[in-house]
């Protein structure tokens, strides 16, 4: 391949990557939703059996995710665009209970998840929970993240700035900068 065929072929992947770049922003959908936390209870990273009601409602805003430690795919980039916002707000972190609840409970034990949450450096407001799989499906259906199986999941993340108040539905990858952005935005309007 000589080096003009190698250059406009370096060309085209650039233009092809920003083109995914772009699309894939494109297609953050943000919606503001109620949802009723189920009354299941779940077990924390800590092995503690804790309310799910409860730990939403403690006082600070909460960024709610899913994911399950063997995927490969979302749950990894959504762990890490949470590493970052934690890393982003700095001193301000400790404010957020950032919650990330297992779609696989059978294999995502504490230990487990405590393990995970190492990987993605996670400071001590950001928790992990398992539990049996009908309260995590019930928790899944209740914010209508359920997908029927865990293969099929989608890039969700859930944000509400206290108890009592609707929710900010991000749907696709959004990045660390947009979710501070999100997290100001709704902690400044009324």
């Amino acid at each position: 391949m000589t080096l003009r065929a190698q250059r406009r072929l370096l060309s085209a992947l650039l233009c092809a990557g920003a083109l995914v770049a772009v699309a894939a922003a494109a297609t953050v959908l943000r919606s503001t939703v109620s949802y009723e936390a189920p009354a299941v209870t779940l077990v924390r990273g800590d092995g503690k059996s804790v309310s799910l009601p409860r730990e939403l409602d403690d006082g600070r805003p909460v960024l709610l995710n899913f994911i399950f430690t063997t995927c490969s795919s979302v749950c990894p980039l959504a762990s890490r665009t949470l590493e970052e916002f934690q890393r982003k707000l700095g001193r301000e972190a400790p404010k957020v209970h950032v919650m990330s609840i297992s779609i696989d409970p059978e294999q995502d034990t504490p230990a487990r998840l405590t393990e995970y949450a190492r990987k993605f450096h996670a400071g001590p407001e950001w928790q992990y929970y398992t539990g049996t799989v009908a309260a995590s499906i019930a928790a899944q259906k209740a914010f209508d993240v359920y997908r029927g199986e865990k293969m099929s999941h989608t890039p969700v993340m859930l944000l509400r700035s206290a108890p009592g108040k609707p929710w900010l539905r991000i749907e696709g990858f959004v990045t660390p900068d947009e979710l501070v952005d999100d997290y100001k935005n709704l902690l400044a309007s009324p």
